[in-house]
Order: structure tokens, then C-alpha cells, then sequence
């Protein structure tokens, strides 16, 4: 394996070692911006030799223990997914790809002169977004297909600091069947973790349709061991699809609720859920930005994903806003 790579592209910054892949930016004063990227290529100097040599520890499940002495990136892994370790077998390695990202873009954000920083680790992110700032994230339907479906503007002071999609067809092994979990948190390793955890739970256990196989079968190291993660899903009903889907938004809705996440959209077979952390306030209810006119559901056309669009996330007055093409898509805000 060579050694760490940095390199600029069109104003972006590129990292690159063993199997991490990022890409950053940073917006600001020219110098600011330059800092910035020498400081993250610092960072990303020393960071996957730290977790390799931490590996034993992070590839162990979590079970009430104490967190063990390790590094910050270490620390960001344990601490994301030990949230979930009184429910769900979990390891540290479910919030990898977001620490990592969070380490980078703490260093690039510290700098004076900079205003916003992303940094997108393999479609897990962090970012950063200064007074006024605001950054559009795409979001996928399928994990393994590039196509944007929809889009999110996070504005500073939403309470938004990752970015992290999971799903059974991804780089990473998943429990459930879910084609795409976007999550919106506070870190790229909470997104990261919790996106695991809602898209293990969008699920039909026992279904036919469904091939699974032993991780370990697949890779010898995977830190899952020998449970059986997703390999295949046959043709699902429109029934299972609701079910599977209902599962996992049960999750998400928790996880809102306990301001885990601030919000996430899930995905399944053309199907897709947005979740709010009030069950009072309806999924599928959008208002006019005009306070007088009347309610409604959008009709989705013929084979389209639900809930495609430009959407703008915001707080205000303690709500969590989707807003485009003059339509709200309403949440309760789970953050302060």
C-alpha cells in the first residue's frame, strides 16, 4: 500500500490512502482556504495508520464497556455507535467513513478566513457552515447509482454537521434491505452510525425474496463475524415494500425523537419515507409558503421517487424546514 496522497483538482482537495477516498473544499480568503488544505492533509497524514493500529478494538462490539483509550478519530467511532449498544449488535466501525470526515474538516474549519467546509468521504460527510452559509447535498435513491433524486440546502444554525447514506447495495455490509438511508446529524459519525442502524432496520426478516449469507463468508475480517448480512432482494410487493419501510422509519422516528438525528430519507423499491420527529405532524402534509393558502399532497408522477425536488432544511421557530419550488415539507426540529 503507498502512502497517503493529497492533491488539489479544481479547487477541491483530494486524500487519498488505502481504502479512504475524500474529497474537500473549503470557502473563503485565498490564504484561509490554502491553510485549510494543508492543515487537513495533515491531519489525513497520520489517520489511517492510527486506526489500524486501533482495528482490534474497533472491530470489537460494543457491550456497556467502558470506551478504551484511543485516538480522537477512535474516539468519534466509539462514542457514535455506542448509543446503540444497549439495542443492535454494533461496532465502532459503523461510524468509520463519518469520523474520518470529521476529523478533516475540524482541522479545515479552524481556520481563520474560512466560511464553509465540506468533506465528503466516499458519500459520508462533514461539514462545516459559517454565519449566512449554506451548502446543497444531493441525495440518491440507490446507493450504487450516482443519480441524484433530490436535493437538501442546509443552513447554518440547523443543527446539521453530517451527511451519510448506508444500504444493502453499498461498499459496507447492511443487515437490512434498504436501497438508500440518508440521515441529517449533528456529526459525520452520528450520520454515519445512525444511517447503519435505520437501514438494518428497514427489513423483512425470514422473506424469501431475500438472500443473505454470513459476513465472514464474504470477508474474513469483517467485523460482523458470522451474521448474515443482505446479498439479494427478489421482487417485493407494494405491501412488503410499506412494511420494510415502516420498520425502519419506527427507528428513525426514535432516533429523532432523542435527537440522535435531525432527519433522514429512506428509500426501498421506488418508495421512499421522510421522517419528523412528531407522529402529530403528518409525513405527507406540505404547506404553501403563503400562510392563507390551502393544504395539499403533491401527486408524484407515474414510476418517480416521492419526494423529489429542491429542498431547502432550515430552523425556525423550533421547526425543521424542507423548502422548495414554493412548497414546505414540515418536521418538528429535534434540536434546540
Amino acid at each position: 500500500m503507498t502512502g497517503p496522497v493529497a492533491r488539489r483538482v479544481g479547487g477541491r482537495l483530494y486524500l487519498q490512502h488505502g481504502p479512504i477516498d475524500i474529497v474537500a473544499a473549503a470557502i473563503g480568503a485565498e490564504d484561509a482556504v490554502e491553510r485549510a488544505y494543508a492543515a487537513g492533509a495533515l491531519r489525513f497524514s497520520t489517520i489511517l495508520g492510527e486506526l489500524c493500529a486501533e482495528l482490534p478494538l474497533l472491530r470489537r462490539p460494543i457491550c456497556g464497556d467502558a470506551r478504551p483509550a484511543l485516538s480522537e478519530a477512535g474516539r468519534r467511532m466509539w462514542d457514535a455507535a455506542a448509543v446503540y449498544a444497549a439495542g443492535c449488535f454494533i461496532t465502532p466501525m459503523a461510524a468509520v467513513a463519518g469520523a474520518v470526515a470529521d476529523e478533516i474538516c475540524e482541522v479545515m474549519r479552524a481556520i481563520p478566513g474560512v466560511s464553509r467546509v465540506y468533506v465528503n468521504n466516499g458519500g459520508d460527510a462533514a461539514l462545516w457552515l459559517g454565519q449566512g452559509a449554506s451548502l446543497d447535498v444531493g441525495i440518491v435513491a440507490r446507493v450504487d447509482r450516482p443519480e441524484i433524486v433530490a436535493k437538501a440546502r442546509i443552513l447554518a444554525g440547523a443543527g446539521v454537521r453530517g451527511v451519510a447514506t448506508s444500504g444493502w447495495r453499498g461498499r459496507s455490509f447492511s443487515l437490512g434491505i434498504a436501497d438508500a438511508v440518508t440521515v441529517f446529524a449533528g456529526s459525520g459519525a452520528a450520520a454515519d452510525a445512525a444511517a447503519t442502524v435505520i437501514a438494518n432496520a428497514v427489513n423483512l426478516p425470514g422473506h424469501e425474496a431475500i438472500s443473505r449469507m454470513p459476513a465472514s463468508v464474504l470477508q474474513p475480517d469483517s467485523d460482523l463475524g458470522g451474521i448474515a448480512v443482505t446479498v439479494g432482494v427478489g421482487r417485493l410487493s407494494a405491501a412488503d415494500v410499506e412494511h420494510a419501510l415502516q420498520r425502519g422509519e419506527d427507528v428513525a422516528r426514535k432516533l429523532v425523537r432523542q435527537r440522535h438525528i435531525v432527519a433522514a430519507a429512506l428509500f426501498l423499491d421506488g418508495s421512499c419515507r421522510v421522517v419528523p420527529d412528531d407522529a402529530e405532524i403528518q409525513r405527507k402534509q406540505f404547506f404553501s409558503e403563503e400562510k392563507n393558502q390551502k393544504t395539499f399532497v403533491p401527486e408524484a408522477a407515474a414510476g418517480s421517487v416521492p419526494w423529489a425536488g429542491s429542498w431547502d432544511v432550515a430552523k425556525q421557530k423550533r421547526r425543521l424546514f424542507l423548502r422548495g419550488g414554493g412548497r414546505c415539507l414540515r418536521f418538528a426540529c429535534a434540536s434546540a
